[in-house]
């Protein structure tokens, strides 16, 4: 029999401990398992990790097809198309299986990190997150260029968050610069980091990521990470410069014709 994972369990352990943070971060709003596959669903929307199937055991391999079968009626029930989300945790077998039956692959990523003690934070500027959460929200969507029509469900899922959440804008008049850390134990992620377009290649972004992980840190947090696209090369630059280094990689998987 192939074995189900080239990674060994060590590794294993590691991508399920910053998975299951990235669950709590970035909370959908309806969640189903069969077996060890998370089923995320989110009506208010539409991001991909939202509404994917997250697969957590490369030994999980049991009918498959089936399994597809039931996701596609439970994405179908959202107007969502099926997604999978292939992280190292998803194993060689499902990954055939989707390969033999013509499905697509794109959109990877990178989970990177950096251990805060090697951050050089003592000269970040001490921010106080926002407290007004519509008012981030609405900083936040200009500074990612995104439709004003996902404010409610930007809201949904930022309300829903259960580790602290800090809430970080630069403004200068209008919104510059904007991200959301989530203090989790000894954990700080970084999530929905974006600078307004014009405002970029000014140093907003880098200062306010050092202000949201000295704030982290000042809490308890020991490890900062991140999730990238892989061809964003000004966030990568970005983020290696400040120390951060890739741990795993992911990418996303839909049936042809989808």
């Amino acid at each position: 029999m192939a074995p189900v994972s080239r990674h060994p369990a060590s590794v294993l352990a590691v991508v399920r401990r910053y998975e299951a943070a990235g669950f709590r971060a970035w909370p959908a709003a309806a969640v189903h398992y069969d077996g060890t596959w998370v089923v995320r669903l989110t009506a208010g929307h539409p991001a991909k990790r939202l509404n994917s199937v997250n697969p957590l055991d490369p030994g999980d391999t049991h009918a498959i097809a089936e399994r597809i079968v039931r996701a596609s009626r439970r994405f179908d029930a959202y107007g969502r198309p099926l997604t999978f989300r292939m992280s190292p945790l998803s194993g060689q077998v499902l990954s055939k299986h989707l390969d033999e039956a013509g499905w697509s692959r794109f959109d990877e990523s990178l989970v990177m990190r950096l251990p805060l003690k090697e951050a050089q934070l003592d000269a970040a500027m001490d921010q106080i997150p926002l407290k007004d959460i519509s008012r981030f929200i609405g900083a936040a969507i200009k500074t990612n260029g995104s439709d004003v029509a996902l404010r409610p469900g930007l809201s949904e899922v930022i309300g829903a968050i259960q580790p602290e959440a800090g809430l970080f804008a630069l403004e200068d008049g209008e919104p510059l610069s904007t991200l959301i850390c989530v203090h989790d134990g000894d954990l700080a992620g970084l999530f929905e980091v974006a600078t307004e377009k014009s405002a970029r290649k000014k140093g907003h972004g880098r200062n306010l990521i050092l202000s949201a992980l000295k704030w982290a840190r000042l809490r308890g947090a020991r490890e900062a990470w991140l999730q990238v696209e892989a061809g964003n090369v000004p966030a990568l630059s970005l983020y290696r410069s400040l120390g951060f280094e890739e741990v795993y990689r992911y990418h996303y998987r839909r049936p042809p014709g989808a």
